[in-house]
């Protein structure tokens, strides 16, 4: 009897759907009743058998280990250890509140541990963090089905099945899906349809050639692969090894399950009885019966007469909830919230959730009813519907991005004169309220989380800018745009009004949109946006973070002053350090507070080609570059406009423009 055997004792009392084993290296799970699985955090084994890695809560994970390990290397004198050929089969199913968004995904690893309470959830999956990952002392071997774009590991898309070495940047990946074996077509497959689906992994030893497989569940397994790699798993993999699976979630209410798996070594695994596995979890309204389709019509034309008077009544009552939608919306469906979902989860939109108002509109918390989901609804007038098709088919665009520092664009809705945004709520507010506020007992933002907040808002502005398929100018940039989730990890919001154009291509405005202190010169004058104009305003907000100080102040006589203006003099007297916000009592990096104010004069530059791009502010962050030196009269020179001809404004020529533009907008 080999050792496999020997770890693998069936335990008494299993019913058909428990764990079965041989003498050949071999196990498999027709569902898990029963079964002795070692399970973690939020993964369970339910009543009906189903193993449940995620339950819908938001950032958890959730781990299900084969309660022994296995020796896969060959311990023969031929084989000289190298790792055997192995075969892996299991059935999946991810089940997500909302049929188009998901989070994160779901892995089948080999591991030389079963405890990963080190890992962190969401775009980890539980696997890995910040620190370990990629580390080729983790000897982890996984295959990832992912559901959301992560750009730190390259992700080719939301909906991708990768081969992860050691961490989340995938060896190889491809969309989900699978080759048809008579027409040799790719017939994609979408992750989360809540349908369940089965993957197949094969490992070749002789060959060191990875082959996954992906196909529905009522399908037997294509001859094509998905995705193949060679690689030297005995280059991975350690002498015992754990098997099992790893979830994670992020913001949305998803749940991962595994409904059956099979194992064989050195054969193929054998095939899983799909007749005797549990089913998944239905999610939505139970489907209505044909007979009940017949009946209602009849019933309702008896009693069309008689119930005219309460039909009148409820209608009346229904007309809150009306909204405008045209043909032309259907390609933008999966984007769009229903007006009574967004009205319900405010409460009608009442002043107790508002959390702020501006130029662009009244911004409301809110709770959507079925998934619980907190999330922070714009109401922004609008009476022309010229140009509108143009403006939804951008903010649907923008509704793609995902990125840490970027607040999440969910959808939108439409009313008459009216439209909706709905965005991720951020539970810790604006970055200007934890600034400004002046409430006792309230405690002054420390240096360390405004040095973070600063990096994170320029890791944002890069993706806007540089990473991103399109350019997306935010047009602006200020510390309430910066909002800040429950970990005070700051993220840019409100570019759901931005206007995109191609990388390349040349992008002008017809009227001026911005918040005064922040508008760069050369806007003021051609009404032209370029990312430049967003370094300007950019610039300002770096002054403003250090400072702790609005952009346009009180000086000691009681008039304005520029912030810019006010901390030139500083510089000039040689006195910098003292314009760092005094509420902070001296407790701030030195040299980190020279950085930022010295990169908010730079990009705060009134000739825009002067400015630096968003690239190589990260590079000054992250002291990759250093800082060119530049003395007091260097910067004075060059932002007191000497030696730029007449059109370059001054910052106080500036500040006095305000007056004769009407067509400002105050941002939030």
């Amino acid at each position: 009897m080999s050792s496999l055997v020997l770890l693998l004792t069936i335990p008494l009392g299993l019913n058909l759907a428990a764990l079965i084993t041989t003498a050949n290296d071999q196990f498999i799970y027709s569902g898990f009743s029963g079964s002795n699985l070692a399970v973690d955090d939020t993964a369970t084994v339910t009543p009906d058998g189903l193993l449940e890695l995620t339950n819908g809560t938001a950032y958890q994970k959730g781990h299900a280990f084969h309660p022994a390990p296995f020796r896969l290397r060959d311990s023969t004198a031929s084989g000289n250890g190298k790792v055997r050929s192995f075969s892996v089969a299991f059935v999946f199913g991810i089940v997500s509140v909302y049929p188009d968004f998901s989070a994160h995904g779901m892995a089948f690893v080999m591991a030389p541990r079963r405890n990963f309470s080190d890992a962190l959830p969401a775009k980890y999956l539980g696997l890995t963090n910040v620190h370990n990952d990629g580390n080729a002392s983790n000897n982890i071997f996984a295959v990832e089905l992912d559901t959301i774009q992560s750009v730190e590991f390259k992700d080719i898309n939301a909906n991708h099945v990768g081969i992860d070495i050691n961490g989340l940047q995938s060896l190889r990946s491809y969309n989900a899906g699978y080759y048809d074996d008579k027409s040799g077509e790719f017939r994609s497959m979408k992750l989360i349809s809540r349908e369940a689906m089965q993957v197949w992994i094969d490992y070749h030893g002789e060959r060191k050639e990875i082959n996954v497989t992906l196909a529905p569940f009522d399908m037997a397994k294509p001859a094509r692969p998905l995705l193949s790699a060679s690689y030297d798993l005995s280059t991975v993999l350690t002498e015992l090894v754990y098997l099992g699976f790893s979830a994670a979630t992020g913001r949305v209410n998803s749940r991962h399950f595994v409904l059956g798996w099979s194992l064989g070594v050195s054969t193929e695994a054998p095939a899983i009885d799909m007749a005797k596995l549990p089913k998944l979890p239905r999610v939505g309204p139970k489907p209505r019966s044909k007979v009940f389709d017949i009946v209602l019509p009849i019933v309702t034309a008896t009693f069309v007469l008689g119930l005219g008077g309460i039909i009148i009544l409820v209608m009346r009552r229904r007309s809150r909830y009306t909204e405008l939608r045209e043909d032309w919306e259907v390609e933008f469906g999966p984007h769009r919230f229903l007006y009574k979902d967004l009205f319900r989860a405010t409460e009608g939109f009442k002043d107790k959730h508002l959390l702020g108002a501006g130029g662009f509109g009244r911004v409301y918390r809110g709770v959507l009813e079925t998934s619980k989901l907190e999330v922070a609804v714009k109401r922004v007038s609008h009476e022309s519907r010229q140009g509108m098709r143009e403006f939804i088919a951008e903010i649907t665009s923008i509704g793609r991005i995902r990125h840490r520092n970027l607040v999440e664009l969910l959808g939108y809705c439409r009313r008459k004169g009216e439209l909706l945004l709905v965005y991720a709520y951020m539970p810790n507010g604006s970055l200007d309220k934890h600034l400004y506020n002046t409430r006792e007992g309230q405690p002054t933002l420390n240096w360390a989380l405004r040095f973070q907040i600063v990096n994170d808002v320029a890791s944002g502005l890069l993706y806007l800018h540089q990473r991103w398929e399109k350019v997306v100018i935010h047009r602006d940039i200020k510390a309430s745009n910066v909002l800040l989730d429950k970990d005070m990890n700051g993220q840019l919001g409100d570019f759901g009004l931005a206007r995109l154009y191609d990388h390349g291509a040349d992008s002008q405005t017809t009227h001026v949109v911005g918040t005064m202190g922040y508008l760069a010169p050369e806007l003021i004058r051609t009404g032209r946006v370029s990312p430049l104009t967003d370094m300007f305003a950019f610039g300002i907000f770096l002054l403003e973070v250090a400072c702790g100080q609005k952009p346009i102040k009180e000086n000691a006589q009681g008039g304005q002053i520029a912030l810019v203006d006010w901390v030139l003099e500083h510089w000039r007297d040689g006195t910098l350090m003292e314009t760092v916000d005094a509420r902070l009592q001296g407790g701030f990096d030195i040299h980190q507070a020279g950085l930022v104010l010295t990169l908010g004069l730079m990009c705060s530059h009134p000739l825009a080609s002067a400015r630096p791009a968003i690239g190589q502010v990260m590079r000054y962050l992250a002291g990759v570059t250093p800082l060119p030196e530049l003395t007091p009269t260097d910067v004075l020179t060059l932002m007191q406009n000497k030696g730029f001809d007449e059109s370059a404004m001054s910052y106080p020529d500036l500040v006095s423009s305000f007056g004769t533009i009407s067509t400002l907008s105050g941002g939030r």
